[in-house]
């Protein structure tokens, strides 16, 4: 009978401990989509009142940021995005916590930041062909995002 107390404890804490880690790596996944998204931002040089306004829109619809906590969302993005040496550091989270129509949704939502000013800088375009390709998102599938996002 003991054991049988112990292993169902053991099991609830296995579980509780499971959910945390789960958490965990859904937020660290949350904040590399952030990184990447400032990333689109300041590719171009050029911080445009249009693309903050949809970064923000993108943190509340697509990865259910509360109001309260975006601008501690944006300070974490915007450090991890000013220390990262490659993007790499993102992509693997990206790849370690992403099916591949949530890969979709993020290039979608980089397009989305690009085309807010209502211009393309090639070096927009460039960063986001770099993510799609470390995220194995199908040339076509870039190619149809960046269009629907265009129209």
């Amino acid at each position: 009978m003991i054991n049988s107390i112990k292993s169902f404890f053991e099991s609830k804490l296995a579980k509780t401990k499971e959910a945390e880690q789960e958490a965990e790596l859904v937020q660290k996944v949350d904040l590399a989509c952030a990184a990447l998204l400032i990333e689109v931002m300041n590719s171009d040089h050029e911080l445009d009142e249009r693309e903050s306004a949809e970064f923000i829109a993108v943190l509340k619809n697509t990865l259910n940021v509360d109001e309260e906590d975006i601008n501690e969302i944006i300070k974490l993005a915007e450090d991890e995005a000013r220390k990262a040496t490659s993007l790499y550091e993102f992509t693997r989270l990206i790849n370690d916590g992403f099916d591949y129509p949530q890969k979709l949704t993020l290039i979608e939502n980089m397009w989305r930041i690009a085309f807010s000013d209502e211009k393309l800088d090639r070096y927009e375009d460039h960063l986001i062909r770099k993510v799609s390709e470390l995220i194995y998102v199908s040339h076509s599938d870039f190619i149809k995002a960046k269009l629907q996002v265009r129209s």
